[in-house]
């Protein structure tokens, strides 16, 4: 590998550095020389080293701004902002037009969450400084932390147009976009930043990822193949790529992309659960379940992988293999409520009404508050002949569904067949009011009390009005 001559000369200041803290020997360093070593040991988490290089530097050069400077950084990084805050102010006394004390002092502003303090600082810092970018990007972030996604946007594009490469920038400008709903702004940002950068894989990928969204699946494909043509092993655009193809239903150029994602890296879950779903969708049953099989091996904490599994058992009507997977998924995580209500599923198509209830009751235990979940509840219940806890359930689900005219019914049903009159009365009235032309479900589900006088008097009671 070889190295630039600066990177050379880190590494031997570096290598100089360490052997004399090994052998006690004190060797000389030029400022500019600790600066770089301590600021390798903090990027590189050595916070320690770092003190250690500081404090020597500081006793070679007691005079250096730039050993100060960083000194402020430990010292704000060791939350000591009072400390940090005197030292920059005896630093600007000397050296007014130090960007630097600027941005440090923005940074001491920013921990203290006085945003707007730090932006106006930074705005110094900009009168000052060379590198525009850097500051305009510490703006934007401090813009971000104050939720102001339209200054911060407009931070990010300045630093972009000082630094087309600042691939952190472009992500946080399409952040912006993308939080403010602004999907076809940012098509049109990036498609003036592709003109002036035709080979920045980072804004083809992230204006496929717009077209995606707003389901312009065509252009989103363009996009992700020039992503994928400058850069051949982004991962990230391959994905994106197959999710395309699978929208535009070419399902095996999808599974060769997922393959590429495959070979790029170690194969996730993900990607391995798209190729079953894609040969499920040609017909190749078969390899599709032993993607599915694939994925749950890989992730077995995957609901989608087990819900493939029994869904794919499920059309084909097997139930018994259905409820085979079904268990083994409640059996890794049985607090999961889309496995309790296929759980609940398979058990009805099987007669098991019993289990079927259990399936519906847990599922809604834990969190399934869907109209047709409570319904079928409901149904198996009345099918146990447990009419109070099917009443008692349905009071609940009017909490969800005030206003349903399918609760109501069944609850007229219900009271009508414990001979609770009044209370049916008031929940038929409520259902017809509601959907007068369902009514007949009453019928449906309740044949016995459906040809009684006090049933069909309410109904033509509400026909007549």
């Amino acid at each position: 590998m070889n190295l630039s001559h600066e990177e050379e000369d880190n590494s031997l200041s570096l290598s100089k550095f360490e052997s004399m803290l090994k052998t006690n020997k004190v060797l000389f360093f030029d400022s500019e020389e600790f600066e770089d070593i301590i600021l390798h040991y903090l990027d590189t988490g050595k916070i320690n080293l770092a003190k250690k290089a500081l404090k020597l530097g500081l006793e070679q050069h007691p005079r250096s701004t730039g050993l100060k400077l960083v000194q402020v950084e430990l010292l704000v990084f060791d939350d000591k902002l009072d400390l940090a805050e005197r030292l920059l102010n005896e630093l600007y006394a000397i050296e007014p037009t130090n960007e630097e004390i600027y941005i440090q002092k923005a940074n001491i502003y920013s921990k203290r969450d006085q945003h707007d303090k730090a932006v106006e600082l930074l705005k110094t810092a900009l009168e000052y400084t060379d590198d525009y970018a850097d500051v305009y990007s510490l703006i934007g972030m401090e813009y971000l932390f104050m939720d102001n996604l339209e200054m911060a946007k407009e931070s990010f594009i300045k630093c972009l147009e000082e630094d087309t490469e600042d691939h952190s920038a472009l992500y946080n400008v399409v952040y912006c976009f993308d939080f403010l709903d602004q999907n076809s702004e940012a098509i049109e940002f990036l498609n003036g930043f592709i003109d002036r950068n035709p080979y920045s894989e980072v804004a083809w990928h992230q204006l496929g990822r717009q077209h995606y969204t707003l389901k312009q699946y065509e252009p989103a494909l363009r996009a992700f193949d020039y992503a994928t043509l400058i850069d051949d092993s982004f991962l990230g655009a391959f994905l994106e790529k197959a999710k395309t193809l699978e929208r535009l239903k070419r399902y095996e150029d999808a599974i060769a992309c997922y393959n590429i994602t495959m070979e790029l890296d170690d194969p996730t879950s993900f990607a391995l659960l798209r190729v079953g779903k894609c040969h499920e969708r040609l017909g190749n049953h078969e390899k599709a379940l032993k993607f599915y099989l694939k994925t749950v091996h890989e992730d077995p904490l995957l609901d989608k992988a087990w819900i493939a599994i029994t869904d794919f058992y499920i059309r084909r009507k097997n139930f018994q293999k259905a409820l085979y997977y079904v268990n083994k998924a409640i059996g890794i995580d049985n607090e999961n409520k889309l496995y309790w209500k296929r759980y609940a599923a398979i058990n009805k198509a099987l007669h098991f009404h019993e289990e079927a209830e259990e399936g519906y009751r847990k599922a809604v235990e834990f969190g399934d508050h869907q109209l047709d979940t409570w319904l079928f509840w409901v149904d198996t219940l009345q099918f146990l002949g447990e009419n109070d806890s099917a009443i008692n359930t349905l009071l609940q689900a009017t909490e969800y569904f005030p206003e349903e005219y399918e609760i109501e019914y069944r609850l007229a049903g219900l009271y009508f067949m414990s001979s609770q009159n009044d209370k049916a009365i008031f929940h038929l009235s409520n259902g017809l009011r509601l959907n007068y032309r369902n009514h007949v479900m009453l019928e449906e589900f309740f044949p016995t009390i459906w040809d009684s006088k006090v049933v069909q008097e309410a109904i033509a009671h509400h026909r007549n009005h």
